[in-house]
Parts: C-alpha cells; sequence; structure tokens
C-alpha cells in the first residue's frame, strides 16, 4: 500500500502562490489516480483537482479552475499542485488522496495553506 507524505503548504498573501508537493512511496504509484482535496474549518473536505494514472486526464474543481495546475511526475513517485492567484477562501488543510486500481484510498497527513487578504 502506498504512503503519501505532503509538503509545500505556508501563509501567503492573496495573489500569491504556492506549489504542493504529495510524495509516494511504493512501487505501484504509476498505477493510481492521484488527487488533492482541502478541508476548512468547520466544512467537510472538499475536491479540488485529480489526475489519471498516466497524467492524461486532470479534473478541477470550478472555483480553481485556470488558476490551480495538477501534474505528477511518476518517475518521481510525486504529485504536485501549483497554485497561482490564491484568494483567501482557498484557505485550509490540503490533503493527498491515491486510488488504486481496486478503488482502495489512501490520504495523507495534510498541509496547511493560508492565504491573506
Amino acid at each position: 500500500q502506498v504512503q503519501l507524505v505532503e509538503s509545500g503548504g505556508g501563509s501567503v498573501q492573496a495573489g500569491g502562490s504556492l506549489r504542493l508537493t504529495c510524495s509516494a512511496s511504493g512501487r505501484t504509484f504509476s498505477s493510481y489516480a492521484m488527487g488533492w482535496f482541502r478541508q476548512a474549518p468547520g466544512t467537510e473536505r472538499e475536491f479540488v483537482s485529480s489526475i489519471s494514472w498516466d497524467g492524461n486526464r486532470t479534473y478541477y474543481e470550478d472555483s480553481v479552475n485556470g488558476r490551480f495546475t495538477i501534474s505528477r511526475d511518476n518517475a518521481k513517485n510525486t504529485v504536485y499542485l501549483q497554485m497561482n492567484s490564491l484568494k483567501p477562501e482557498d484557505t485550509g488543510v490540503y490533503y493527498c488522496r491515491a486510488d488504486d486500481p481496486y478503488r482502495t484510498t489512501t490520504w495523507g497527513q495534510g498541509t496547511q495553506v493560508t492565504v491573506s487578504s
């Protein structure tokens, strides 16, 4: 089973950028669909973006479409989330998620993103 570690979170002002990284262990990373989710205080975890196992298909939540870019490097067992034009409403804990071909889901521990106005 894959293990996930997120990094790259921090505090930025509105309009700024951050790049989140999710590093995965395991030899079968390239077979996993990967995604990013976020959770603001007092709210449920919500979908942000996902990418297919081969990187050919990407999906975005409407509010981040055009500002965020998901990508992966299967040789490095890593998935990225480039976040530009950040807004205060992007604040939250960002979680990496892996889904294997058998629909087993694994979550990372999360990384905090804080955007101030």
